[in-house]
This record gives structure tokens, sequence and C-alpha cells, in this order.
């Protein structure tokens, strides 16, 4: 009696794989066709969402204030130590404010757990991807190359308050 569950027999053409290789060959030749999505970049910018995670930086008001009371909640929450921050009085109504806040952009990995932490909204991330550093003293931020205005940072703010 002939057994039922034989395995079936390939062709010679199955054997060769000849198939396989035609449906590869019919999936390359599609994929030639369909148009390029490949993006240009130095002519052809990428506009990044309002959910984007680029360099972090922090705000400053419309009067020239900055938010940060120099808590030091993001540089203690900072996985990489990339964040430095060094409180000092003042006299406004908010009791101090950073004397020092620096960030070494080579150790940050841009996890975005300094902005979740902090309480005022002072630090977000920001729609910057090109960083480029001729040294390594290029590479911390101080405050002339973190402070952004509010008007520019409005879409990120807006997104983390819907987010929350």
């Amino acid at each position: 009696m002939p057994d039922k569950k034989r395995k079936k027999d390939l062709t010679f053409a199955q054997k060769l794989y000849l198939p396989e290789i035609f449906k590869g060959l019919a999936l390359t030749f599609k994929s030639m066709l369909k148009p390029s999505v490949t993006m240009e970049y130095p002519e052809v910018k990428f506009v990044p969402p309002a959910a984007y995670r680029g360099r972090p930086v922090l705000v400053e008001e419309k009067d020239g204030t900055e938010r940060c009371v120099a808590c030091g909640l993001c540089s203690r929450v900072c996985p990489a130590l990339a964040i430095e921050v060094q409180p000092e009085e003042t006299e406004l109504e908010k009791e101090r404010y950073p004397k020092l806040f620096e960030i070494n952009m080579i150790r940050c990995i841009f996890c975005g757990f300094c902005e979740e932490v902090c309480p005022e909204e002072a630090i977000v991330m920001s729609k910057d991807y090109e960083l480029v550093f001729t040294s390594r003293e290029d590479a911390i931020y101080g405050k002339d190359k973190l402070l952004v205005p509010v008007d520019q940072l409005k879409d990120r703010l807006e997104f983390l308050r819907n987010f929350k």
C-alpha cells in the first residue's frame, strides 16, 4: 500500500529554484520602475515633524529672559551625563536662573529625558539635525548657542502640551 503522506516530487525547474528566481527578478524590475523616494540632501532639506527630537535647546521668552529655573533635574536624569547646570540667585520673581548651562553634544544621545522631566518646559528638543564640530570644545554648547526664542519652538511646545 503506497504511503499517502509521501512528499511531492519536485520538477526539474523547481530543483533549480527557477520559479523563485523569476519571482525575485519580477519584484526587482517592478521596484525599479517606481518613483524614487530618496532625498538629495544638500539641495532638498528634510522638514521634520513636531514630534522629531533634534538637538536640545533652551526656551527664551519674548522679553529675553530664559525659562530655566536651574532646578538641575535635566542634569540628574541625563543618562549620558551631558548636561551641566550651575544655579545662581536672582532678584526677579523666579528665585534662580542658570549661571552656567552647558550641554556636551558629543555625549548627548537625544533621548529627550531632559525635556520630559523639565517642570517649566524650559528645555525642549528642536528640529535641528545638522551638527558639525571641528573640535571637542566646539561641541560644548553654552547658553549662547542653546537659547532659542519661544516663537521658533511653538509647534514643539504645542506637541508637548497635547502629548502630556
